[in-house]
């Protein structure tokens, strides 16, 4: 069922089966003007409920292409919620800060005409197409395409044919033109038409662009997609022996004192992926300390000609240091992908950067590291992560994502940990605190000097990574570490 229901006031000649349903529609909503119904979208590939954190528009407020009318918080993170047509904000269905609103279930009524806003003063949810569960009735699955195609193509002939002249001069003003059933698509999939090339007449915007432009991103990121999709379902409807159902909590005892914290959309899918990857990776881990002397000496002189320009930081540096190590042995930089019944091995190194938030941990993701320089690897990192841990990320920058990097150095308390591996990725590295470690010195007067070593822990994949390609990419990971001009090779 698609986000957006257009609602007509009239019946259309089709097959008897859309003419009922025509005639039910207009049923719910025979008192109010043609309006349409703006449904929860489904702003990220696992998302199946989400909250509304705030609305943008008032009722009355005009709309337009591309401007932001609420903010959605997603299993994810905080999103924009971008409106794809031009029209006035008529009801809202549902106050800023309901949580758990399924995909779909209407929100809020949006009208062409601003005359028509006041008539919906008393609208509900119950007035609308949709039940007041947000799913359509059984009995018109079969028969949905065919309402939907019907109103398009009615919908979609008629503009084309009023408006084919003015379209051309109209496009010249900023607006964006689209076939209503390119919007609803555009719509529920979360997709700006403004990032739309459209390749029907006059540069309108038709479903086929949409598709084209799903399915174009959708390439690097269906196996991220489809494990946490499969992560969901599978937790969600578990067979006996995988996953038993948790028992109840024991009564607590009269002296005991407790607050009970909420699960959250986020908390639940992260748990759910991190359940999915401890119980079906065969992982090991292989562990290395590692000198970072030479490695600090480059970051201090980097930083001292800086002039206040950047500032790299140690986890910038290893971040390079694993690019190099992932071209080395490509294995590390893997999905492992049984769907499709191959192991994709990348040659472009995208790093997702373990940063905790308030409400969870959330891997953005740097893309291309290999191709950047550690300037640009530092102010991204930096980006990224402020932009984390206030919910503002967007799917693409934190989905997918060929190997992973979770460093805790900075709490002198953790001298060695291990990671779960992020699925479908192969590889992640945990990071612990610099020490300093007495080493044999001949030249020191006291026969030992002092190493500052760190304790890196990577956890590999043994589907996609062979215990001795394991021990090569922590080899070559230490080599560069240990002589950091390396990274200039």
């Amino acid at each position: 069922m698609s986000a957006l229901l257009r609602t007509v006031p009239r019946i259309s000649r089709t097959s008897f089966i859309a003419t009922q349903l025509r005639l039910q529609l207009r049923g719910y909503v025979s008192s109010y003007p043609p309006h349409t119904i703006i449904g929860m979208p489904a702003l990220s590939p696992t998302m199946s409920q989400g909250n509304i954190a705030a609305w943008s528009k008032k009722v009355g407020d005009e709309l337009a292409p591309g401007q932001v009318i609420a903010e959605i918080e997603t299993d994810k993170a905080q999103m924009d919620f971008e409106f794809q047509d031009d029209g006035y904000l008529a009801k809202i269905l549902v106050p800023e800060g309901t949580k758990d609103i399924p995909v779909n279930k209407p929100i809020a009524v949006y009208v062409e005409d601003a005359a028509d806003v006041p008539a919906f003063k008393d609208f509900t949810i119950k007035d609308s197409k949709l039940a007041s569960t947000g799913e359509p009735a059984k009995e018109t699955e079969d028969t949905d395409t065919t309402v939907k195609s019907t109103t398009t193509i009615s919908t979609e002939t008629k503009s084309e044919q009023t408006k084919a002249n003015s379209q051309s001069l109209s496009s010249a003003s900023g607006r964006i033109f689209a076939s209503p059933l390119a919007k609803m698509l555009a719509l529920e999939h979360g997709v700006a038409l403004k990032n739309v090339t459209g390749t029907g007449p006059n540069g309108r915007i038709i479903k086929e662009d949409i598709e084209k432009y799903l399915e174009t991103p959708r390439e690097q990121v269906s196996s991220t997609s489809t494990a946490t999709t499969t992560s969901t379902s599978t937790t969600s409807s578990a067979t006996p022996g995988t996953s038993a159902p948790a028992p109840p909590a024991p009564p607590a005892s009269a002296s005991a004192t407790y607050e009970d914290v909420p699960i959250t959309t986020m908390r639940q899918i992260i748990a759910d992926r991190l359940l999915q990857s401890t119980n079906s990776i065969p992982s090991y881990i292989v562990s290395s300390d590692i000198s970072v002397t030479k490695l600090l000496k480059l970051r201090q002189s980097l930083n001292s000609s800086a002039e206040d320009k950047y500032k790299i930081s140690i986890n910038d540096i290893l971040i390079k240091a694993i690019t190099v190590a992932a071209r080395r042995v490509p294995d590390a930089n893997s999905y492992w992908l049984p769907n499709e019944k191959v192991i994709r091995k990348f040659k472009n190194v995208d790093i997702s950067v373990a940063v905790a938030t308030p409400t969870g941990l959330l891997t953005p993701i740097v893309k291309n590291a290999e191709s950047k320089g550690l300037v640009e690897i530092s102010k991204e990192v930096k980006e990224l992560a402020k932009r984390a841990k206030i919910n503002k990320l967007t799917p693409e920058e934190f989905q997918g994502g060929t190997i992973c990097i979770s460093n805790l150095g900075m709490n002198p308390a953790v001298s060695m940990f291990t990671s779960i591996i992020n699925m479908p990725q192969s590889t992640i590295l945990a990071i612990a605190t610099i020490k300093k470690v007495a080493i044999p010195d001949a030249t020191a007067e006291n026969g030992f000097s002092f190493d500052d070593q760190v304790t890196i822990t990577g956890t590999f994949d043994h589907r996609t990574v062979d215990g001795a390609l394991g021990g090569e990419f922590m080899k070559q990971l230490k080599r560069v570490i240990e002589n950091p001009l390396e990274l200039l090779l």
